[in-house]
């Protein structure tokens, strides 16, 4: 099979007749075997009725639905272990990314050799409330990820099929998925000017709160890149430092005490700073002492209660 086409929806129901007609002209303008895969992520609009009717005019329609939303993330994760495509095509289901670009974006991976291509929204049709502090936000993400991509969140997104296999995407790092590729060894990371179109229907599944969602995922993503397998370098280091800068004071007043006669040294800042800082390297030196003995034994697995599928083997 050619491409797999991953769309994680909630609440879409009026455009995905127009959306699933358009993907459907490209595929036979283009001669591709594919696979159109809908992730329902909890809707109650109606739109898994629209979805099963689909599958049944068409077998290359394939479905999941979750019984509540678990977010964008959790669609896209149980997408890609169901995804057989040698090229998987992400795109949002609210018509703003235009299924025209999926040809090319499908040279690029088979003929270019990327392993995974992301889109860049360059001319947008968003509300100045949402590009400047996007902006901000792909500034911020390419100094602290090394990836130079001008619109890291963009829906639109093409994989070779090793990748998608390979990483999983928890919590909201959907945003993050070219940073996890690259983290897991996939380097040659590409980047397609797409177009971006005004939305049609319906309104933005995301409110603020993704800004404060977005810089702590930023945050856990550069950690878990630098030291996801060896928490001990961070937390052991620390902790070491702060435990010898401990033992050092202690042993200053120690000192002034056995050989100057310095008497109340429980009234001296200087003893509380060091029991602190004692305590506080022990603690996180053990602390990433367990933390390294859980990255060693044990993998992140995700399970999200599956209402219905269509077409997904079990």
């Amino acid at each position: 099979m050619n491409i797999s086409v991953v769309i994680a929806l909630l609440n879409e129901a009026e455009s995905l007749p127009e959306l699933r007609q358009w993907i459907e002209k490209v595929m036979l303008e283009n001669n591709f075997t594919y696979e159109i895969l809908f992730i329902d992520d909890g809707s109650n609009d109606g739109s898994w009725k629209i979805i099963e009717k689909f599958s049944e005019e068409n077998q290359c329609i394939k479905a999941i639905k979750f019984r509540r939303n678990y977010g964008k993330s959790a669609a896209l994760n149980s997408a890609f272990v169901a995804a057989q495509g040698d090229v998987i095509i992400t795109m949002d289901a609210d018509l703003q990314d235009s299924p025209d670009e999926i040809p090319e974006l499908y040279r690029m991976i088979i003929e270019d050799g990327f392993d995974l291509v992301s889109g860049w929204k360059k001319k947008r049709h968003d509300p100045l409330s949402k590009t400047l502090p996007t902006k901000f936000y792909n500034g911020a993400t390419r100094y602290v990820t090394g990836l130079d991509l001008h619109d890291m969140n963009c829906g639109l997104k093409a994989y070779k099929k090793e990748v998608i296999k390979t990483i999983e995407v928890y919590g909201e790092m959907h945003r993050y998925i070219p940073a996890i590729a690259k983290w897991s060894g996939f380097t040659k990371i590409g980047e397609k000017v797409v177009v971006h179109k005004a939305r049609k229907y319906g309104k933005t599944k995301f409110g603020l709160e993704r800004f404060i969602n977005g810089f702590l995922d930023l945050m856990t993503i550069a950690f878990i890149s630098k030291f996801g397998k060896r928490p001990m370098h961070l937390f052991g280091s620390i902790g070491t430092v702060l435990f010898a800068l401990g033992f050092v004071i202690a042993g200053y007043l120690t000192v002034e005490k056995l050989f100057f006669l310095v008497f109340k040294m429980t009234e001296r800042p200087l003893f509380y700073l060091s029991m602190l800082c004692m305590l506080m390297g022990t603690i996180l030196f053990v602390g990433g002492f367990l933390a390294e003995l859980i990255s060693r034994n044990s993998s992140i697995r995700n399970i999200y209660n599956i209402e219905k599928t269509i077409g997904i083997d079990e």
